[in-house]
């Protein structure tokens, strides 16, 4: 009887115990989410940059906290005038479409025939391009309910923008703090591997890292190359607010969407403000960026990691399918990690298989 009672006091003050634990988890884990988010991109932005910080290191004698200095600051310079600039400018065009609506000196240009022609789409954006340069108030107060309803969600996105700017300048300075404390970080990140995985932990950082800077230049890369190569194209051709054109491709190209669907129509719009030479090498050249994806992957993403590249792709891919852009890396790691697991697991069962067959042999 008694031992039952010391059995029961000793399971009710276990079951305390590990419920005030789990409770300081959880607690714990509630206080620092709103700083996961900026932590990891300042991991991911640190590892992508980390040799060109130890190259130029070296280049002024080894002082990594100067050049750590030198690169935040550099880099929170190329993230805020840019945004800045297009801030400004972005203000300035509509204050301008303003002023021009008021006055009613705005025009728009015809739609060319072909458009009607288009599946789908082709009739009713034909009759509407078409209202709006004949009578732009009469499209305007025609659509003006859809439109009322499309401005909130259009302020959503601009605060939403405003937000990530300031989380990837907190990111930023956090990926400066770790590339001076470049050594600690990769002995913390060894010691954690090797107790959640075992001795092949030092293995699995190094994937992780390989891993990262594929998907920062197959990924990322590919799509600044697209981006600046769009904006280019545009700028030549003369369409206006190239800046926020060359965005949305960007965004376009990390989301693994054809850019085609911003320059397919700007390239016909070309028709209608440009010569017809121009505006067909224009088409040629937005259909060679939109296709450059299928010869740029495969020879950036991937390099250096002992993965396949589907399996990097598929776990980029995915990833910003489950939890936006930062799933792009952490689904590749995630996914790759997950490959080499797996392949150890078949591996290991190959040779306990291979050892059991030999030992019924010599039986």
């Amino acid at each position: 009887m008694q031992s039952n009672e010391v059995l029961y006091n000793r399971t009710i003050f276990i079951a305390l115990r590990i419920s005030f634990f789990a409770l300081l988890i959880v607690w714990s884990f509630k206080i620092i989410e709103p700083f996961i988010s900026p932590v990891l991109w300042g991991v991911i932005i640190a590892i992508a940059i980390f040799p060109f910080f130890e190259k130029f290191a070296s280049l002024i004698g080894n002082r990594k906290k100067v050049a750590s200095i030198i690169i935040t600051v550099s880099a929170l310079a190329i993230l805020i005038v840019p945004s800045i600039i297009f801030m400004d400018s972005v203000i300035k065009e509509l204050q301008n479409y303003s002023a021009l609506m008021k006055s009613g000196s705005i025009k728009v240009p015809p739609p060319p025939s072909a458009v009607s022609e288009w599946p789908f789409i082709g009739k009713p954006l034909y009759d509407i391009w078409l209202l709006a340069s004949n009578n732009l108030q009469a499209a305007i107060t025609k659509f003006g309910p859809q439109l009322k309803e499309f401005a909130p969600k259009v302020l959503s996105a601009a605060a939403g923008l405003g937000m990530t700017l300031l989380q990837f300048i907190i990111s930023i300075i956090i990926a400066g703090v770790l590339l001076t404390k470049s050594g600690i970080s990769e002995k913390a990140a060894k010691s954690i591997f090797t107790t959640l995985i075992g001795k092949q932990g030092e293995n699995f950082v190094k994937l992780s890292v390989v891993t990262i800077r594929s998907v920062v230049q197959g990924v990322l890369g590919v799509a600044v190359i697209q981006s600046l190569l769009g904006g280019i194209g545009i700028w030549a051709i003369g369409i206006p607010a190239v800046g926020l054109w060359a965005l949305i491709i960007l965004f376009l190209a990390i989301l693994q969407l054809p850019p085609l669907l911003i320059l397919g129509p700007l390239a016909i719009y070309g028709f209608s403000i440009a010569d017809t030479t121009p505006a067909v090498i224009f088409l040629i050249w937005s259909i060679i960026i939109s296709v450059s994806d299928s010869f740029l992957k495969p020879m950036l993403l991937g390099r250096g990691v002992d993965v396949p590249m589907l399996v990097i792709l598929l776990g980029a891919i995915g990833g910003m399918m489950l939890s936006g852009l930062l799933g792009l890396f952490i689904g590749a790691v995630v996914l790759a990690l997950s490959y080499k697991v797996l392949g150890a697991l078949l591996v290991d069962n190959i040779l306990v298989e291979e050892e059991n067959k030999l030992l019924t042999e010599n039986n």
